[in-house]
Formats: C-alpha cells, sequence, structure tokens
C-alpha cells in the first residue's frame, strides 16, 4: 500500500506545501529524463506478493500484526486488513536463472511467514479472494492500526460523501453498501515488475496494455465474493468499486476512478504521471521539504518523494512507477492485475508469460499506437476479468477464443521474448509449459473455484461451502502441484474441517421471497404452497420489515377469511429480531423461550435473511457432533 508515513488531514499549508513539491517533482523527472540519467545499461524484475491469513477455523485471522512483528523482516510489510500481509521480493536482473532465483526467493520467505504464523495457530493462504471471508471482515476492528489506513478511510469517505456501495452482476448478484474501504481488503494480488528505459516507456506501457486481456484470461483467480458466483476475476470490480470516491449524481460529467485501466494510449513518458495530478485530489500528503530541482542542481537524484505518494493513491491496472537503485534512478511497469495463487509455481508462469510477451513486441507496434484501437484493449480486459479462460479477445481486426490466441500465437511469443533476453529454452518452456497446460484444459483458479463449488454447495450450507473451499486450496497447494492438475473438491472433506458455527450471519437463509403488506391472503397462501415454505416476511413500501405470516397462522384462519383479505390484516408485528452478529447459540435459546419457529435477521429496519427451526436444529446437531467427537 505504499509510503505509511502520512499526514491524516490535509490542512491548507501543508497541501500547497505538497502541491509545490508535487510540480517540482515531475518538472524534476522531466529534467532526468531528458538529460539521460534514468538507467538503461540493465534491465531487472520485482514483484510484491500478498496473502491472506487465516484462523484454525479458515476464517480471516486478525494475528497479522502480531505476526508481522516476530517476522522482524523488511521484506514483509503490512497491508490495509489484519488477515493481509505483503512480501517484497528483491529485485533481480533479467537474465538466464532469474526466474528460478525469484521462485526460491519467494518460497524461502512464504516458509518464512508460515512457520511464524503456526506459532499463532494460523495459515496463510494464495488466492484472489479468500473464499470463506464474509461480512463480519469488513468492520473497522479488522483494520490494520495504521495511520496511512485510517486516514485512506477518512478522506475516501470525506470526498465521496456517502455510503460504499458494490453492484457486481455475474451468475449471481451482489449489491451492498458499506461504511468503509474495508472491501478493497479482500482483494490479494501476485504484483510483477518489469523495469524499462525512459526512451521505450510508451511503447512497452502501450503494449503492456494490449496484452492485459489475454494474460488476465488465463491467470483469473477470483471468481467468487460472498458466497456468490461473479466474475472470473470478481477482484477488478471489486478493486474499482471498493474505493470509487465518485458520489452519485443526474449529470453526465466524466470523472475517472482511482482504480482503472485508462481511457487512451500513452503519448508520452511522463503524461500518466501528470494526468494522475490533473485529474485525481490528493488524499495523502507527508512533511517532506525536499526540493527535487535543487536537489537535481546540486548533482543528487532526488526521491520525488510526492510523486510517488500521490501516484501510490491511483491504482491504474498498468500503472508507471519511479525509483532509485543505489543512487541510479529507473522507471518501472508494475503490473497489479494479476491475482495471488493459487501456487506459488502458478505465479511464478504468469509472471515468465507477461515478461516474455513484454520483451516480444513486434518492431511493427512502435509508435503505431494511434493507429490502433484502444476501445478494443480495454474490451478485451473487462471480457477476460468477467469470463477468464473462455473470453473472446479482439485481435488485429478480428474475434479470436482466448484459449486459441494464446497456444497459437502469444506463447510462442513468449517463449522468444525470453530466449531474447538470454533465458534458456529449458527455464522458459519450464513456466510456458504451465500456462499451455492451463489453457489446455481450460483449469484456471477461478474455472477450478467454480467447478469445485457447484459440486459442493449442493450438500451444505454456503458458509460451509466457502470453508471447505478454502481449505480444498489448502490441501492442493501444499501438495505443489500446478492448478491444471489440482481434482475438484468434494463434500467428503468438510469432516474433517473444525467448522465455528458462532454467527448467525453465516447459517440465515439470504434467498428470500416477502409479499408487500396490501397483497392478498390468498396469493400468500398461493405463493407459500408453490415454494414449499412455512414463513413469509411482509414489507411496506419502503421494503421496511413490518411483519411475518406463518403457515400456522394461515391454518387457523381456514377458509373463513374474507377474499380480499391482505397481509396486512393478519401479520404477526409483534417481531423478535437479531442482527447479522449474533451468536448462534443465543439465537437459538432465543428461539425456544420465545416460542417461535421463525428468527428474521434484520440491519436496521431492513431484513437481510431468515433463520428457521429446521435451520435451527440442523446446526444444534452438528454443534452436539462436534462436542461429541
Amino acid at each position: 500500500m505504499g509510503e505509511h508515513r502520512v499526514n491524516k488531514g490535509i490542512k491548507l499549508p501543508e497541501r500547497k506545501k505538497f502541491l509545490k513539491n508535487l510540480i517540482r517533482d515531475i518538472e524534476a523527472l522531466d529534467q532526468m529524463i531528458r538529460e539521460g540519467l534514468i538507467e538503461k545499461d540493465v534491465q531487472r524484475i520485482g514483484a510484491e506478493q500478498e496473502f491472506a491469513l487465516i484462523n484454525r477455523h479458515n476464517k480471516p485471522s486478525k494475528n497479522g500484526p502480531l505476526i508481522l512483528s516476530k517476522l522482524a523482516d523488511a521484506h514483509f510489510t503490512s497491508e490495509l486488513a489484519m488477515y493481509n500481509l505483503e512480501l517484497n521480493l528483491d529485485p533481480l536482473e533479467l537474465k538466464a536463472g532469474a526466474f528460478p532465483l525469484m521462485e526460491k526467493q519467494l518460497r524461502k520467505y512464504l516458509r518464512k511467514a508460515e512457520q511464524v504464523a503456526a506459532t499463532f495457530g494460523d495459515e496463510i493462504v494464495l488466492t484472489g479472494i479468500l473464499p470463506s471471508i464474509d461480512l463480519r471482515s469488513g468492520q473497522m476492528d479488522y483494520m490494520t492500526p495504521n495511520p496511512r489506513y485510517q486516514a485512506l478511510d477518512e478522506i475516501i469517505k470525506q470526498l465521496r460523501g456517502q455510503d460504499f456501495e458494490l453492484n457486481i452482476s455475474g451468475v449471481d448478484e451482489l449489491i451492498l453498501a458499506h461504511t468503509n474501504i474495508l472491501f478493497e481488503a479482500c482483494n490479494t494480488s501476485f504484483q510483477c515488475h518489469l523495469q524499462v528505459t525512459a526512451e521505450e516507456f510508451v511503447d512497452q506501457y502501450n503494449w503492456a496494455q494490449l496484452i492485459s486481456g489475454p494474460v488476465l484470461a488465463v491467470c483469473t483467480n477470483s471468481p467468487l465474493l460472498f458466497g456468490r458466483e461473479l466474475w472470473s476475476e470478481t477482484r477488478i470490480p471489486l478493486f474499482q468499486q471498493s474505493i470509487d470516491i465518485r458520489s452519485k449524481g443526474y449529470h453526465l460529467k466524466e470523472k475517472e476512478q482511482r482504480v482503472s485501466f485508462g481511457n487512451h494510449w500513452a503519448r508520452d513518458t511522463t503524461e500518466i504521471y501528470k494526468e494522475n495530478i490533473a485529474r485525481f485530489p490528493l488524499i495523502l500528503t507527508h512533511k517532506s521539504t525536499a526540493d527535487s530541482l535543487q536537489d537535481l542542481q546540486k548533482g543528487k537524484i532526488p526521491d520525488l518523494q510526492a510523486l510517488k505518494l500521490h501516484n501510490g493513491t491511483i491504482w491504474r491496472w498498468n500503472r508507471p512507477c519511479f525509483g532509485t537503485g543505489g543512487g541510479i534512478p529507473h522507471l518501472r511497469i508494475e503490473n497489479r492485475y494479476l491475482p495471488s495463487g493459487p501456487t506459488v509455481i502458478d505465479e511464478m508462469a504468469n509472471f515468465v508469460l507477461w515478461v516474455g510477451l513484454m520483451k516480444a513486441m513486434p518492431e511493427s507496434y512502435q509508435k503505431s499506437w494511434h493507429r490502433r484501437s484502444f476501445e478494443d484493449t480495454k474490451g478485451n480486459f473487462y471480457r477476460a476479468a468477467t469470463s477468464g479462460i473462455y473470453s473472446n479477445m479482439a485481435w488485429e481486426n478480428r474475434m479470436v477464443p482466448a484459449q486459441k490466441l494464446l497456444l497459437d500465437e502469444l506463447i510462442p511469443m513468449a517463449e522468444k521474448g525470453l530466449l531474447s533476453v538470454g533465458i534458456s529454452s529449458e527455464e522458459a518452456n519450464g513456466y510456458l509449459g504451465i500456462i499451455r497446460k492451463r489453457v489446455k484444459t481450460g483449469q484456471t483458479g477461478s474455472s477450478w473455484m467454480i467447478k469445485s463449488y457447484r459440486a459442493i454447495k449442493k450438500h451444505m450450507s454456503r458458509d460451509e461451502a466457502m470453508v471447505t473451499l478454502t481449505e480444498a486450496i489448502q490441501t492442493r497447494r501444499k501438495s505443489e502441484l500446478p492448478i491444471s492438475e489440482w481434482k475438484a473438491a468434494s463434500s467428503s472433506e468438510l469432516k474433517s474441517i473444525p467448522i465455528q458455527y458462532d454467527w448467525i450471519g453465516n447459517i440465515m437463509t439470504t434467498d428470500l421471497i416477502t409479499v408487500q403488506e396490501d397483497d392478498l391472503v390468498a396469493l400468500v397462501k398461493k405463493i407459500m404452497l408453490w415454494k414449499n415454505i412455512h414463513h413469509i416476511p411482509v414489507e411496506n413500501k419502503a421494503g421496511k420489515l413490518t411483519g411475518l405470516i406463518t403457515r400456522s397462522t394461515l391454518e387457523k384462519l381456514g377458509e373463513t377469511e374474507n377474499e380480499l383479505e391482505i397481509a396486512k390484516n393478519i401479520m404477526v408485528s409483534d417481531l423478535v429480531t437479531v442482527g447479522p452478529q449474533t451468536d448462534i447459540k443465543y439465537a437459538m435459546l432465543l428461539m425456544v423461550n420465545k416460542k417461535i419457529s421463525c428468527l428474521p435477521v434484520v440491519d436496521g429496519d431492513q431484513l437481510i435473511g431468515l433463520v428457521t427451526d429446521t435451520d435451527a436444529q440442523g446446526i444444534w446437531d452438528k454443534l452436539y457432533a462436534k462436542n461429541n467427537v
């Protein structure tokens, strides 16, 4: 998440000072480029591994800060939520043996993290979105206590002026309002960096944009959120919507999201930085007094702290980055759209595919971007995010299935790119072979997860299915097999998992049928008969829960009621309700004490779920069985 030493509130004097430094930084960058100071004699690669932390119940852990403290290693840093950490790998020169060396380093530090996490009873998970995550994990007590994250949350809320909203449609639909930015923490990625020269930056950045769709198509690993089947790479809409500062309006004013793919080809090396300054308001500052232009005049290479901080608050899926190493400035392209997991070898294969393609850009593409369709490229990216390996790509004025495009053109192209920088054929094919098999089988992380989830949810509750899926991911990751060779998860795996039945929100039924107050009782009867349900909630026109009708209520009425009788006149309006975070055992005792067979779960005055006596009995049996194992 970048620089942690920030100012929480932006006052006018510090804003003016920061803006001055920001302008100086971009001018200094332009000057360094003009004077040929940007490194060009060596090319490096780097990566950032985000990972999730789970407790023994396969649920998000709050031990991230404690684990980070015990790790005491500068390679690791915190993330927005306590259940995430980030591992920053050392940059390596792009040459023969670079990728196996990076893989070895990645495995080394992940083992270290696993060992420390185990002392707290936790495990690490490599996955784009943790399947077992639930709405409880979006509460503020899960936010890492860090001034940067608190500042981001407060300032983005002020700029937005209203609750955050998610509206993502796939096979299922997810519509949620939330009061903080922690939805963003559901995402974990494997961010890849490639150093480029200033002279080739524009072509390389635009090429990175162009290949994003087909690369993402074969790498998707995040199809589920809160038990809903959404996009193949749900991280894309989730990240874009979770920190969107734009408020709703009844106008056509165009305003970019801070998380975006962009709207046109890059035309100049520093254009994206300048556009970020022009389009996006400051949300963080710091108290640096460095004057970049003065540093340059003194022969010192500036760090461009203001520019890097502001750039770090605009999350383009392909992001330009400036850095210094050994006092020498360089430029990088950061690939931010690749998800974490499902295994180290899959992540490294994704990285190798991307770098190979980056090094294989045909000469015909250089300085010819004005003749190519940016809209097709952007469309490819979102088609890949939506449909994954089964998407179609607009490529060279034709529509091509992603699988065919990758097998026939892009994977061979990536191999040539790798060979051109000294990577051996054996090394290149070792990683690209993993991609080939994934493409041929059609089994990406997303397709495996969907196939497994659809199979196991037939035999268990949604929460049990998500926990089972998380456990299945862990078991298979430890086998060291790539995703293309994983067997689908089965419902039998639930038997060995210590499920935690503690929160009513995880067992309630959310697929609800309701009626309105002025609906005819005759209609209510028919609906209950058609759907074979014993309870039906009653809402007013504003969607507020006002009552409940049960089958026993209708049986008492018999056949004597008026044909034009309405629901409002017969419903039970003196309701016993609970919130979604109510303890399950308390809720069950409440149902027994109040002698009720249905317990509505509400958020404020809005109905969000139901728990019936059948649900309660099922959970009771599971709790009893667990306690007697």
